[in-house]
């Protein structure tokens, strides 16, 4: 066991957050502690690395634990570069190293006496160098970097001048680099896209330490974690599995509470109908029958059943469109859109049916949001034709949330939106997105952006519209509620385009995916899962394409879009390329030059490495090490060796992400 957490208890005033938290952490446990909104959660890891002090019981870490913590929101106040600062964790490794280059130098003049002892230290310091995988340090910093979104252009950037987004990625990456035995991380999927969440995926799948996560990404959870902690009503308990698995196990626990408790409120019901009925009859034999009754019923009372706690008042919502569409949703054609030196797109074209629920994905910055903004006509583009199909009624949601007046009351934001709605009708709507008495007359400005986003979702199901265009609706979302609108968006009839980062919520709602990469759309009939599935092989399929421009990978796809023509979620099919046959060859013949020019790579790199090993042997016997003459020759080798073998590793890094 690396950590306990026995009865923990805190309250602010006269709020009582948690009453009863108990579990344990075991070595290489991936927890994640889940609950709703405002139960404790974030407090809870606060009092486990000692941030804030619980009102009663105990935190026990066992002895010489180290651990790391990265907070939801980061304030770094450092100086220096962000490379740097994440240089700063690996100072043992740099000191062993100049403490080698300082011994070497050494031994080169040392005279018999003081060489031996020289040697010892030398080899000391290279054993626990490789312990430390000093020979990788500087890729290790480099590659934690670039899976956690750092272009090489950044990585010289002073951190006083970064966003907050952009601290919390730098806060991750020196965390993740001081290898603790245990992490605890609050949100640490918060400003990272799809491709540097599934590095971070990959990354924690394969700590060799424990860790503890609250995270509202169901589907990295899933990837991640082998233990789930609930937080409900101040207590906690304990579920093994990933996050489906909680669901699952925390819904028949809940039935059979329920089941069980039901049964015995009916029993006791049933008994004391027939007591009251025996003794209506005022007959000794009776009455001395309900009193029998009566003592048999006291032993069940003594052990009841505890009623299953109530789960807070969901969110409720229902999205249904007022009048049916043409089944030419959208048409969007050659659009272009840069801002400034800065391109995101051009020639981007593609269509929309009535019906279909698309997911428009991509990394961040590549203008998922924008396109949003062109077709709902609040941005204009620099070139193309947007056509919106017969009877189609846009319903809009912004995730910054622009459509808000931040002036008015929650209860004047829908009145004056929708005039013709009585008071009644109004409350009753924001009842539903959980504004009752007097909270609907707060000022839109002073909410938190979980609660303005419920009152815009609550706007587009009063707008009754048939298209609906979603800019990350399930941001500040509880799980809870990602449920009720995933299950709301899947019963709604109209046409829905979304942008969204949860890929649990794609998985759920998406019948189309549209991939945003490099300028270019791609299509993929299905769900988030089997997009993962077929892009592989439709990058295989086009292997040049990410070698040309925008325009040219347009040409290649074919208007951009992959089509689909049989089974549910439909196979992949890449349009028939434009480019003329000689291209083609071309571009084969280079991409064969590429794959042997990484084949002799990866074979010097080995061969490389081979000989390495043997230096290694060879400096380990005490015939070798105690001769200089010998020694000295096997050292220059081992450092013409890996200072070739870095050159190896670049170049195949290179090679590789050429082929890719």
């Amino acid at each position: 066991m690396i950590l306990a957490c026995k009865s923990i208890k805190k309250a602010f005033g006269t709020d009582e957050i948690l009453t009863d938290c108990s579990f344990h952490i075991e070595e290489r446990d991936k927890a994640a502690i889940v609950g709703l909104n405002g139960a404790g959660k974030s407090t809870l890891l606060k009092i486990i690395i000692g941030e804030q002090e619980a009102d009663a019981g105990e935190i026990v870490f066992a002895k010489e634990t180290t651990f790391g913590y990265l907070a939801q929101h980061q304030d770094l106040t450092v100086s220096g570069t962000i490379y740097d600062y994440l240089l700063e964790t690996k100072q043992e490794v740099i000191a062993l190293e100049q403490k080698i280059r300082e011994t070497e130098n050494l031994m080169k003049f040392a005279d018999d006496g003081k060489l031996e002892q020289l040697m010892k230290s030398y080899t000391n310091f290279n054993h626990r160098f490789e312990q430390l995988g000093g020979y990788a340090y500087k890729s290790e910093v480099i590659g934690v970097l670039k899976g956690l979104g750092f272009s090489e252009s950044e990585f010289h950037q002073n951190i006083a001048t970064l966003s907050g987004g952009q601290k919390t990625r730098v806060s991750l990456g020196r965390l993740l680099l001081t290898n603790p035995d245990l992490i605890l991380l609050d949100e640490p999927t918060n400003h990272l896209d799809m491709e540097s969440i599934r590095w971070l995926e990959t990354f924690l799948a394969n700590y060799k330490g424990a860790m503890i996560i609250v995270a509202h990404d169901r589907y990295f959870l899933d990837k991640i974690v082998n233990k789930v902690i609930e937080i409900e009503n101040g207590e906690t308990m304990a579920f093994s599995g990933n996050y489906t698995a909680f669901r699952e196990k925390k819904e028949i626990i809940r039935n059979a509470q329920l089941k069980a408790y039901l049964n015995q409120q009916q029993d006791i019901k049933h008994q004391q109908e027939v007591i009251a009925k025996l003794k209506s009859f005022n007959r000794e034999k009776s009455i001395k029958r309900a009193e029998s009754r009566e003592k048999q019923l006291e032993k069940k009372m003594s052990s009841l059943v505890a009623k299953p706690l109530a789960e807070a008042a969901p969110m409720q919502l229902t999205l249904e469109p007022n009048t049916v569409s043409g089944n030419d949703v959208l048409s969007a054609k050659d659009l272009a859109k840069s801002f400034g030196d800065k391109h995101l797109f051009s020639g981007l074209s593609f269509e929309i049916k009535r019906g279909e629920r698309i997911a428009l994905i991509g990394n961040n910055g590549t203008g998922k949001t924008t396109i949003l903004k062109m077709i709902h006509g609040t941005l204009d583009m620099d070139a193309g034709e947007i056509r919106i199909g017969t009877k189609v009624q846009i319903g809009y949601f912004d995730q910054e949330h622009h459509t808000l007046n931040m002036e008015k009351t929650i209860f004047d934001e829908i009145s004056d939106t929708y005039p013709t709605l009585n008071q009644t009708k109004i409350r009753n709507v924001l009842a539903a997105f959980l504004f009752t008495g007097e909270d609907v007359f707060k000022r839109i400005g002073d909410l938190s952006g979980g609660e303005r986003g419920r009152i815009s979702l609550a706007k587009l199901m009063l707008s009754e519209a048939n298209f609906l265009i979603l800019d990350e609706p399930t941001n500040h979302l509880d799980m809870q509620s990602k449920e009720i609108l995933e299950s709301a968006l899947n019963q709604y009839t109209g046409t829905l385009l979304y942008v969204s980062h949860d890929r649990y919520f794609i998985n759920q709602t998406a019948t189309r995916i549209l991939d945003l990469a490099n300028g270019v759309l791609t299509s993929y009939i299905g769900n988030y899962d089997y997009y993962l599935e077929k892009r592989e092989t439709l990058t295989q399929s086009v292997p040049f394409s990410n070698r040309l421009t925008g325009q040219q990978k347009n040409n290649i796809l074919g208007n951009n879009i992959l089509s689909a023509t049989e089974g549910p979620v439909g196979r992949q099919t890449v349009a028939s390329s434009k480019n003329d046959w000689q291209q083609q060859k071309e571009e084969q013949a280079r991409l064969r030059k590429l794959k042997s020019d990484l084949e002799k790579t990866e074979t010097a790199i080995m061969e490389l490495e081979a000989r390495n090993e043997e230096l290694n042997a060879l400096f380990a016997d005490e015939t070798v090490y105690a001769d200089v003459s010998k020694l000295l020759p096997l050292q220059n080798e081992k450092e013409y060796n890996d200072a070739e073998l870095q050159s190896l590793y670049e170049l195949w890094e290179s090679l590789n992400e050429e082929m890719q």
